[in-house]
């Protein structure tokens, strides 16, 4: 762990062109003349590619905005969460109950994937007329932070291919290309948007390294992510090749809980992780879930009653992922343990995981199931539940082996990126299961329990700052 933070520090404290006394009458202004001088050697390159790598942890993606982000939407819109009132602050809580407005609806999430894919383009613009030893790697990172900022916008304002017959049809984003604030793009399809998002990937694929420095993304990240991107295509065999070019394993059951603390002293099957310290970071991205101790507990949000209930008691997820708290008024709640803090520590500083190997695994036990491949799924899923539970359940088949694998990633990436949009993507509805936010699951419940499937809510409007900017931008039925 220690390498890994000064690697990082290492890695950053290059971003930066320091310049001497000497040098500073020579200094370019701030325009385009200044910047077409900042991308000349391959060490501005590097520093280039950090940059947009630095737009990854704003506080609409990978951060933790309160009006919305990448790392908590997926399981406030969802089913794993249920709204703490119990001296939160109330986050989010327009999301959790479906009051979406113009006005409100991640707009800080929306403009910030943006902001990483005009960086992402200006590299690949001047990288053009470069040449040297690292341009295919830096290339092929630019399209897949590329391609990663459009996934995301497109996962959220607009339909997943396999949600409805109708969805590649249907209206996506703009997938930009060029780095000029000044355009204003139509939305391509959905079809468009996952074909550009597909061939970003397979360009970064072919052209990334096996293994590149610390926080940054490499070979078996990017095709993990290619392989989510399939899966959301129902490309089911596309979806496995590129999940089989993972071969870090899943995390041992061992060690497991110290990813989220940190204290693990191994990578234990992460594919793409961001250290998350001082002086360089130590952002609190825990606070979009808690503030306080673990027995003065101020919750945003708390884990669902239904959703503790399906971890068995052998499954060292729920260790991991779930605390017993007691409120700052003597409540119990099932509080959210991760991003909660290091050991002893209750600030919400720890790394930020972004890819782990275990999805490569529930990706191709889905894709197999989709394919009449029982037995191959089975084996896949097992990869999975051999390495959570001291005794795995095993042996499923036809709708029971689907529910298990759907059961499965659930409960693996609880409160991490993926939930809402896999019931999206299901085409299924939304149901909460009715519970307070109280440990025993009395109390509040959360007010809205249902988002039927096929309901307009599933796709967030686009705010009024958006449309009033670009009037090509159509907005989305309902709204």
């Amino acid at each position: 762990m220690k390498n890994r933070i000064l690697n990082f520090l290492l890695i950053l404290l290059t971003v930066g062109v320091f310049t001497s006394c000497e040098d500073e009458l020579d200094q370019v202004p701030f325009d385009d003349f200044g910047t077409q001088n900042a991308f000349r050697t391959a060490q501005d390159f590097e520093n280039g590619i950090r940059g947009v790598y630095t737009a990854l942890i704003d506080a609409g993606m990978l951060g933790s905005s309160d009006n919305g982000s990448i790392l908590s939407a997926a399981d406030v819109l969802a089913d794993n969460v249920t709204l703490a009132t119990l001296g939160g602050r109330l986050t989010k809580r327009y999301l959790h109950e479906y009051n979406y407005s113009v006005n409100l609806t991640m707009e800080v999430s929306y403009n910030d994937a943006y902001n990483i894919i005009y960086n992402a383009n200006q590299l690949l613009q001047f990288a053009e007329n470069f040449e040297g030893d690292n341009k295919a790697n830096i290339v092929a990172e630019a399209k897949a932070l590329r391609a990663y900022a459009h996934f995301h916008l497109v996962s959220y304002w607009a339909k997943i291919p396999t949600q409805s017959s109708d969805a590649n049809s249907s209206p996506g984003i703009a997938y930009v290309f060029e780095a000029n604030p000044d355009i204003t793009p139509e939305r391509n399809t959905v079809g468009e948007v996952y074909d550009f998002i597909v061939q970003d990937l397979t360009d970064a694929v072919s052209g990334i390294n096996t293994s590149n420095p610390i926080a940054r993304l490499d070979k078996e990240a990017v095709n993990l992510l290619l392989s989510r991107v399939y899966l959301y295509m129902g490309e089911w065999q596309n979806s496995i090749n590129a999940a089989n070019q993972v071969t870090t394993p899943v995390a041992e059951r061992e060690g497991f809980v110290g990813i989220w603390d940190d204290s693990t002293i191994s990578d234990n099957g992460l594919l793409f992780s961001i250290p998350n310290n001082a002086p360089i970071l130590n952002n609190q991205i825990g606070v979009t879930w808690n503030q306080g101790t673990r027995t003065a507990l101020i919750a945003e949000y708390v884990a669902s009653k239904e959703l503790v209930d399906l971890y068995q008691d052998d499954d060292i997820r729920k260790e991991a992922y779930i605390f017993d708290g007691i409120t700052n008024g003597g409540v119990n709640v099932n509080a959210i343990q991760k991003q909660f803090g290091r050991p002893g520590q209750n600030d919400g500083v720890v790394d930020y995981k972004v890819f782990r190997s275990a999805e490569a695994s529930l990706n191709r036990a889905e894709a197999h199931y989709r394919l009449d491949q029982e037995s191959e799924a089975l084996t896949a899923l097992n990869e999975v539940r051999s390495r959570r539970y001291l005794n795995p359940p095993n042996g499923e088949s036809g709708q029971a082996l689907l529910d298990a694998i759907k059961l499965e990633r659930r409960l693996e990436f609880a409160f991490e990126y993926q939930r809402f949009l896999d019931i999206k993507r299901y085409g299924e509805s939304v149901e909460r299961g009715g519970f307070g936010d109280v440990a025993d699951g009395s109390g509040t419940p959360s007010l809205i329990q249902t988002l039927p499937a096929g309901d307009n809510r599933f796709q967030l409007p686009f705010s009024q700052t958006t449309l009033d900017n670009n009037p090509n931008i159509e907005q989305n039925p309902g709204y």
